[in-house]
């Protein structure tokens, strides 16, 4: 597992495509796909996606790396994830070539992605084609809900891995197919750190905070919420019950990001739920006429 991130380096990536019922572990050695961490004293390490992980170890010893992991800062540069956004910019020219407007919903762990996504789809089967790539560390529970509601489903299990990379959202879309002129919802493994860094070649980010979890995460994990151009505050009807202040929320959420679309919702009694739909029916209305 990678020091930096967590992501597994380990070959225990699986894809799970429900509709036919294979499963296949992601054979992330046998291409040149690369994913790239560096540690603490300048090692950089590369690893070869599709999943034999090659180590490629290009400054300092060993001993020198063990003594200086601790305690110190790693910043992740541009060119660190240059592997990563090349596969990601691939996918980009995909989705623009199918008329498919792709979102990548993160959030921690039980925040209310999944059920947002089914409501969504069964709000809007009618009038959209959403197909949708789960990400999971272990099991297939959420994409059999996602399932449930009709729609188009892979799942991607990254067993220690903290996030989704650009090469498994292609081997997802591979899976996938999804139509011409369609929706495709990403969502992310639950965590508000590495999701963030990765480009996975969506149209926007989409990041989920729950009135469970405390109104100063904008500024407790601000690059996620820097990065993304939507942020959906889910669980409203919960508010009359809890200590959450939703105007301290949306405030740190502009002083991090002054340029987010902000939606409050609730999936159980519907509220903000069709301003969500409608900032949803532009922007594929948006992709279609590119």
């Amino acid at each position: 597992m990678c020091v930096t991130c967590g992501c597994s380096d380990d070959g225990d990536t699986k894809i799970t495509n429900l509709e036919k019922g294979d499963v296949a572990t992601m054979d992330l050695h046998n291409n040149d796909e690369h994913h790239t961490h560096i540690l603490a004293d300048g090692t950089v390490i590369t690893h070869l996606h599709h999943h034999s992980h090659r180590h490629e170890q290009v400054s300092h010893e060993s001993a020198n790396t063990h003594a200086k992991l601790h305690g110190t800062t790693i910043s992740l540069e541009a060119d660190i994830l240059a592997k990563n956004n090349l596969i990601a910019a691939q996918n980009r020219g995909w989705f623009k070539g199918r008329n498919i407007l792709a979102l990548n919903l993160m959030s921690s762990p039980g925040a209310g992605k999944t059920t947002l996504l089914t409501r969504t789809i069964n709000d809007l089967k009618e009038k959209l084609l959403i197909s949708v790539i789960e990400g999971d560390q272990e099991t297939i529970n959420d994409a059999k809900k996602i399932q449930e509601t009709g729609s188009k489903v892979v799942q991607i299990n990254t067993g220690t891995g903290c996030h989704l990379d650009a090469a498994m959202v292609d081997k997802g879309l591979q899976e996938l197919n999804p139509p011409l002129n369609s929706l495709v919802m990403i969502e992310n493994v639950g965590n508000l750190v590495c999701p963030a860094l990765f480009d996975l070649g969506e149209s926007a980010k989409v990041v989920i905070l729950s009135v469970t979890e405390g109104e100063d995460k904008p500024i407790k994990y601000p690059h996620i919420f820097r990065a993304s151009q939507v942020m959906i505050i889910t669980k409203t009807d919960l508010l009359p019950y809890i200590e959450f202040d939703i105007e301290k929320c949306v405030e740190y959420a502009r002083q991090v990001n002054p340029q987010i679309k902000i939606f409050q919702v609730s999936v159980k009694n519907g509220e903000g739920l069709n301003s969500w739909y409608e900032w949803l029916m532009i922007n594929i209305s948006g992709t279609f006429n590119q």
